[in-house]
């Protein structure tokens, strides 16, 4: 028991180094307070080394912890991504104008960021029930706090309340359906649950409550419509560097977790076959209900955001249609569809950072979130200006950008699994995506500004952020075959 638990642990470590990292803030923080930076540069190293130990879990497939945690291709992928996440969300807080007044708490802030990021690496890695549902709550209880951090804001204030209300609901609602599925299947591996399901349970209603019941709480990290009505207020009233968290790195950790749960729950032995999918739980039509939310989704995130003046809140209605799109990939349950979902979520990551990096700048600069308000931004600051077009570009998923190649290989998987009706939807609410999004292109670049209206200019620094999120987003669009090759490899879990 001794050898497997200490080499359980030499497994462990980028989860490890962020807990240790979360410590180190802490202590710093009391000593530390004449350097506002130190403890972001704290949490930098932190998440540097977490990202080395999790380069060397690559090609690994083995169960830790008896069966607890699973340390695969497919979690070290979305670790990676998760960490990246992490790592631009540290870059922008330190050039957030917004934070600037809370620099006194500001070891809380990354003290908590760090809570939120050993949540999600726990939550991408977890293969039993009890531990997914406490990392989904690690990563919960640090957001509340997180998006409510800029607290002489009553609008941060009051969507941390929203966030906590709607939040402990959900989880709530989540936790009973756990105990359900636990109660009829008898064991919390998802390996021995799904074992149980193929047996044969009797239970069936009581069943299919129970993965509802999951459902619900897993469809409330993603955002994903009926589930949604929490994310534009939560997104307008946090920090925007949190909103672009939440927005980002918390929906690729919900994603991920949400993949390794239907895809070794509901399959039985045949794996990703045609007779494999969505086999193990007879009643509900999964694959329709999952369908109809990402249809919802797309329709609504889409139609709403059209009537959005606020930056933030017309970024939330898109992460929103976005998590349908992605979810089409879940629906189709097969190898092709989940390594779609991979390659989407590695894409959405620079395109939709990007965005929320662009009108942090702006607020910083002019002092405003209001897309009415960016008329003649383009000219004021023509690279933020520019890039921001190809950010809302790739978001639309036009040429050449990154964002055309996640969603055709999306909407190729959907079309091949037979779902037509789905990618008709998605094809159109597509189209009426480009409007809100061309919208602030409009007002940038299509209005002249006042004549006594300044140059907007950025440090060195914040330009190479810039770049650093504007490249990749346009050389995926271009050269895109590593990724694939890295997302394909990353499909082989443990079992299957």
């Amino acid at each position: 028991m001794v050898e497997h638990t200490l080499h359980s642990i030499g497994q462990y470590l980028p989860e490890i180094v962020i807990l240790a990292t979360l410590c180190v803030i802490i202590v710093a923080d009391l000593f530390i307070k004449s350097e506002r930076h130190t403890t972001g540069w704290i949490m930098l190293a932190g998440l540097l080394l977490a990202g080395y130990f999790t380069i060397l879990q690559s090609g690994r497939s083995e169960s830790v912890f008896y069966d607890m945690v699973a340390v695969d291709p497919f979690a070290v992928f979305f670790k990676s991504v998760l960490i990246l996440a992490g790592l631009f969300v540290v870059f922008f807080s330190m050039k957030s104008l917004e934070l600037e007044n809370y620099k006194s708490r500001i070891g809380e802030y990354y003290m908590l960021l760090a809570g939120m990021m050993l949540g999600m690496l726990m939550m991408v890695g977890s293969t039993n029930l009890l531990l997914m549902f406490l990392a989904l709550e690690i990563t919960s209880i640090s957001s509340y706090v997180l998006v409510g951090f800029t607290k002489k804001s009553l609008r941060s204030s009051e969507s941390s309340m929203k966030y906590i209300i709607y939040g402990a609901v959900s989880s709530g609602v989540m936790l009973y359906g756990i105990s359900l599925l636990v109660g009829v299947t008898s064991a919390t591996d998802i390996y021995a649950i799904n074992k149980a399901l193929v047996a044969g349970v009797d239970q069936t209603l009581i069943l299919n409550i129970a993965v509802l019941m999951i459902i619900v709480g897993l469809g409330f990290k993603i955002a994903i419509v009926p589930f949604h009505f929490w994310a534009p207020d939560v997104y307008e009233g946090a920090p925007i560097t949190i909103a672009a968290l939440l927005a980002v790195a918390s929906k690729i950790a919900a994603f991920g977790m949400m993949i390794r749960f239907f895809s070794v729950t509901f399959i039985d032995s045949a794996g990703f076959s045609a007779a494999g999918v969505w086999s193990a739980i007879d009643g509900i039509h999964w694959d329709i209900l999952l369908g109809g939310m990402a249809a919802l989704a797309m329709i609504v995130g889409n139609l709403t955001a059209l009537r959005q003046d606020n930056i933030k809140r017309m970024l939330a209605y898109s992460s929103i249609a976005h998590a349908g799109y992605i979810l089409m990939g879940l629906v189709i349950l097969t190898s092709e569809g989940l390594t779609a979902i991979l390659i989407y979520l590695f894409i959405y990551l620079f395109m939709n950072l990007g965005a929320f990096y662009v009108a942090m700048l702006f607020m910083n600069k002019a002092g405003t979130e209001s897309i009415e308000e960016y008329k003649g931004l383009g000219f004021r600051a023509p690279l933020a200006g520019v890039a921001l077009t190809i950010f809302l570009v790739s978001l639309t998923g036009l040429p050449p950008t990154g964002g055309l190649v996640a969603k055709l290989y999306i909407f190729g998987a959907a079309i091949s699994a037979g779902w037509i009706w789905l990618v008709v939807i998605a094809g159109i609410t597509t189209v009426i995506s480009l409007f809100y999004y061309i919208r602030v292109v409009r007002n940038m670049f299509f209005f002249k500004p006042e004549d006594d209206a300044p140059e907007l200019t950025f440090d060195l620094t914040s330009k190479l952020i810039l770049f650093a999120l504007l490249i990749p987003t346009l050389l995926l669009g271009i050269y895109f075959a590593p990724l694939l090759e890295f997302a394909k490899s990353s499909m082989s879990m443990i079992g299957f």
